[in-house]
C-alpha cells in the first residue's frame, strides 16, 4: 500500500511497502510528529487603551475629594494648585514645570492667579499645547458648585496624559499641557471678564515668539458627560475641526464627535485671534435643559462626579491622543 499516511505532512512522502510491523512503527512516529506539530498561538486581546478612562474618573474624584470649590483667593483653589503640582514633580525636578503668575484688573479687584505649563520635550521644532481651566466659577461660590465636568475631569485628562508622555516621550513635536487660571467670568462674561489665564498667556507667548512654534493648540472642556457629544464649533480652525472628526473616525468614536454645531466664547479664542491653529473640543449641552436650568447641569450644584462617566473620559483621551498622531502626521 502506498500513501496510507497522506495527511501527515513529510511523512506523505515514505511509500509504505514494508512489513505489518514496520508499517505500524511508521504510523506511530507519524502520529507523533502530528502531535509536536505547532499550533496557531490564540488570539490576542485588544491592546490596552494608551491613557484609561477609569483611571481619569479615579482622579477627577481625588481633585474633587482635596478641592472641591476651587474659586479664586479660596483654601480650595489653592488645594487645587497643589494637587496639580504635586502630580508634576518628576518635570518640575527637570526644569519642565512651570508657574505663570499674574494679576488680574476684575470686577473684584485684583486678582493673583496662576497658569501652569508642563513640558515633555519632542524630536520634532514644534509644540502642541493642550489646555484646560482648573478653577470653578467665582459666582458660584456661596453654593456647591464643584464642577466635576466643568474643570475637574480635564485637568484629571490632563494629568492622565502627562503621565503617559513621562513613561513615553513625545517623538514628534512637544507636548505642552496648560492648566489655566481664570477662565470662568468674576462678575459676568464678558470680553474683559472671562478668560484671564488664557488672555495673559497668548500675549506672553506673542510678546517672546512661542507663538510661533505651536502646531496646535487642543481645548479640553467639558468633556467627561456620560451622554457625550463633543460639539463641531465653528470658531475653530478648519483643519483641525476635519482632523477631529477623522480622529473619531480612527478610533471607532464617531457617534460622539459632531452631531452638533455651534460657537463657543472659550480659552481657544485668545489663540485664534493671535493666528494660532486652535480646537475647543467641548460638549455644551450638559443634563436635560429645564425652565429653572436652561443650561442643564452647567453652572449648577448638579455638576458632580454622578454625572460624568469613565467611558466619556476613555472617548476623549482616545481622541485627544489621535489628534496628537494625526497633527504629527501632517
Amino acid at each position: 500500500m502506498t500513501n496510507l499516511l497522506q495527511g501527515f505532512g513529510p511523512c506523505t512522502k515514505v511509500r509504505v511497502i514494508l512489513s505489518a510491523t514496520q508499517n505500524l512503527r511508521i504510523l506511530f512516529l507519524c502520529l507523533l510528529e502530528f502531535l509536536f506539530l505547532p499550533f496557531p498561538a490564540p488570539a490576542q486581546k485588544p491592546a490596552a487603551a494608551a491613557v484609561s478612562g477609569q483611571a481619569i474618573y479615579n482622579l477627577t474624584q481625588q481633585f474633587l475629594s482635596v478641592a472641591p470649590r476651587r474659586f479664586n483667593g479660596s483654601p480650595g483653589h489653592l488645594a487645587a494648585e497643589n494637587f496639580i503640582k504635586d502630580h508634576f514633580k518628576p518635570e518640575a525636578a527637570h526644569g519642565n514645570f512651570e508657574t505663570d503668575q499674574f494679576t488680574a484688573n476684575t470686577p473684584a479687584g485684583p486678582q493673583t492667579m496662576r497658569n501652569f505649563i508642563v513640558r515633555y520635550p519632542g524630536k520634532k521644532d514644534g509644540v502642541i499645547v493642550l489646555v484646560t481651566h482648573y478653577e470653578t466659577n467665582y459666582p458660584l461660590r456661596n453654593i456647591a458648585f464643584v464642577g466635576a465636568n466643568d474643570g475637574a475631569c480635564t485637568s484629571a485628562l490632563l494629568i492622565a496624559i502627562g503621565q503617559y508622555f513621562r513613561a513615553h516621550p513625545p517623538q514628534g513635536y512637544s507636548i505642552w499641557l496648560v492648566f489655566d487660571d481664570g477662565e470662568e467670568a468674576v462678575n459676568q462674561w464678558s470680553d474683559s471678564d472671562s478668560l484671564y489665564g488664557t488672555r495673559h498667556l497668548a500675549g506672553k507667548w506673542y510678546a517672546d515668539g512661542t507663538l510661533k512654534r505651536i502646531k496646535a493648540l487642543l481645548i479640553a472642556d467639558m468633556i467627561g458627560d456620560k451622554d457625550l457629544d463633543i460639539l463641531d464649533e465653528q470658531e475653530s480652525t478648519p483643519w483641525l475641526r476635519t482632523l477631529l472628526r477623522q480622529a473619531a473616525a480612527n478610533t471607532h468614536h464617531s457617534a460622539n464627535v459632531g452631531q452638533t454645531q455651534g460657537a463657543e466664547d472659550d480659552d481657544h479664542l485668545p489663540f485664534l485671534k493671535r493666528g494660532v491653529p486652535s480646537i475647543d473640543i467641548i460638549d455644551v449641552d450638559y443634563g436635560p435643559r429645564t425652565a429653572s436650568a436652561p443650561d442643564g447641569y452647567h453652572h449648577t450644584a448638579q455638576d458632580t462626579i454622578d454625572k460624568i462617566s469613565a467611558k466619556s473620559l476613555q472617548v476623549s483621551a482616545d481622541l485627544f491622543l489621535e489628534m496628537i498622531r494625526l497633527i504629527n502626521q501632517r
